[in-house]
């Protein structure tokens, strides 16, 4: 898919992949590198290698070769940055993301925070679990992972990716 003038990063998306990672929105770093969870205290890299998502430990300006391996990238805002809280709720764009799951059917999405999750089912973060989703609606499995961000260090596990991982090896 290609990124609109107003994208701060584009969406890395094909036909029937096998994961998705949705993000709020992109990071103040990663809007200004253009690399999906680049700063260095993101533990995103270090989490999908640890928990056997990927063969190794990518870079975040690799982020564009993980297609290869079945593995996108998007937002729910393509315009916003900056921490969750800072993300204009006008920025967030669900139409459009549904749109996107309908139009490239991947097996799995994998939200990278509650936050991004509690938007996507439009209820407080507080009542979405980490770990696989009750089916619904969605085309797709979706999972619901601890944020990686350095600022939610005490809601850190990386049990949830390692969920994923088995999940999408199955």
């Amino acid at each position: 898919m290609f990124a609109y003038a107003s994208d701060r990063l584009p969406d890395q998306l094909r036909l029937h992949l096998r994961l998705v990672f949705v993000g709020t929105a992109a990071s103040t770093r990663s809007a200004e590198l253009g690399h999906y969870y680049a700063h260095p205290g993101n533990r995103f890299w270090r989490a999908i290698h640890e928990a056997g998502i990927t063969p190794r430990r990518y870079q975040p300006g690799e982020f564009a070769s993980l297609i290869e391996l079945g593995i996108g990238f998007t937002d729910l805002s393509k315009s916003g940055a900056g921490m969750d809280h800072q993300i204009a709720t006008e920025t967030i764009d669900l139409p459009g993301f549904r749109a996107k799951i309908e139009k490239y059917r991947p097996r799995t999405i994998a939200f990278t925070s509650k936050k991004a999750a509690s938007l996507f089912y439009g209820r407080p973060s507080r009542g979405i679990a980490l770990g696989r989703q009750k089916r619904d609606e969605c085309p797709a499995e979706v999972f619901v992972l601890p944020s990686p961000s350095g600022a939610a260090s005490g809601h850190w596990t990386l049990e949830p990716w390692r969920e994923l991982a088995a999940w999408i090896k199955s």
